[in-house]
């Protein structure tokens, strides 16, 4: 059975030579992992963008059970960015394949979650109110610290990582501190 892939574009033509280009390639990630339950391409232009290398962006988001591996690049042309892109989730999915075949030692399947928040720019001290660039919502995947760290790791995460601690049942933001430590937080409503 062939991988079913969702493709979108937003503010470009999704002509049939793209269509195409991404259906073959992105079709054959069920290859390398094969429990895959959805696979989505995101294609878009920013014709604001401050370099023409960043105007074409393509996301990939391949979702399976207990995992979620994400990639999002930029070129100059769509199908730069698309092989970017590839080349980004294709790693992923080698580190994911990776850590789950060495297990942790306990036997619990790695969940996984991409909360990728796009860094936005300090707005000029001339204006009065902050403007925010871009929203995001994702889908918390429950696991344990150990498996937060590992997803971070997974995912490319630098700074930080938002996940459904299922020890505390509550929302936790891992980050990664300066001494290459890690810290949790444990927001409380107050």
């Amino acid at each position: 059975m062939a991988l079913e892939v969702e493709i979108f574009a937003r503010n470009m033509e999704l002509t049939d030579r793209i269509n195409e280009y991404v259906e073959k390639k992105v079709s054959k990630m069920d290859r390398y992992l094969n429990n895959i339950e959805e696979t989505r391409v995101d294609l878009s232009y920013n014709k604001s963008a401050r370099s023409a290398s960043d105007r074409h962006i393509s996301e990939i988001t391949i979702r399976g059970k207990g995992f979620i591996l994400r990639a999002e690049e930029r070129a100059d042309d769509i199908f730069a960015a698309l092989d970017k892109s590839l080349d980004k989730i294709q790693r992923q999915i080698e580190r994911y394949k990776g850590k789950r075949n060495r297990g942790r030692g306990d036997g619990v399947p790695a969940s996984s979650l991409a909360a990728e928040i796009s860094a936005t720019e300090a707005p000029d001290e001339a204006e009065a109110a902050p403007i925010i660039a871009r929203r995001k919502q994702f889908t918390l995947i429950p696991m344990d610290e150990m498996e937060a760290i590992e997803q971070m790791k997974l995912l490319g995460h630098e700074n930080f990582f938002i996940f459904y601690n299922v020890n505390t049942s509550e929302i936790n933001i891992l980050y990664t501190r300066r001494d290459g430590t890690y810290g949790l937080i444990e927001p409380k409503i107050g």
